[in-house]
């Protein structure tokens, strides 16, 4: 990847509106990532690790628990477990180079909003924080419903 590629935010190309943006979501993007990095610290694991544990693992299993209590048929966390279990049993790749690889990925696919005008830091927040929050607010509804 080139330099460029990976550049997170190009401030002179940004207009007014864009450098507000901006300014809203880099304290967002620095207090996750710094909580990453804290939790990658306190446990031994990589920041790649810890990221991919929470995004691919561990928020999507608590939607599944929560849509499992609210439909009161318990078997999509199950099923959610199981396939890790599966995949991790399978998978020739060891933890930590699989985390590597889709933390890559990961970026690359943040990278891709630039198409709509989002660098890394907006599309990140918006695709890893915002999205989330609005999913657990509608499963909370659904839970309290």
């Amino acid at each position: 990847m080139g330099s460029e590629k990976r550049r997170i935010i190009e401030w002179e190309s940004l207009s007014r509106l864009g450098k507000v943006v901006m300014v809203v979501m880099l304290p967002i993007f620095a207090v996750v990532a710094g909580m990453e990095h804290v939790i990658a610290k306190l446990t031994g694991a990589t920041y790649n690790e810890v990221n991919i544990i929470v995004y691919y693992l561990l928020i999507p299993l608590s939607w599944a628990a929560m849509i499992d209590y609210i439909t009161k048929m318990p078997f999509l966390s199950i099923m959610y477990v199981i396939a890790w279990i599966v995949f991790l049993w399978k998978d020739p790749m060891k933890f930590r180079d699989r985390c590597n690889w889709v933390f890559i990925k990961s970026v690359d696919f943040l990278l891709w909003f630039k198409k709509i005008g989002w660098n890394y830091v907006v599309s990140s927040v918006i695709i890893c924080v915002i999205i989330p929050i609005l999913i657990y607010m509608e499963l909370i509804c659904g839970i309290f419903q």
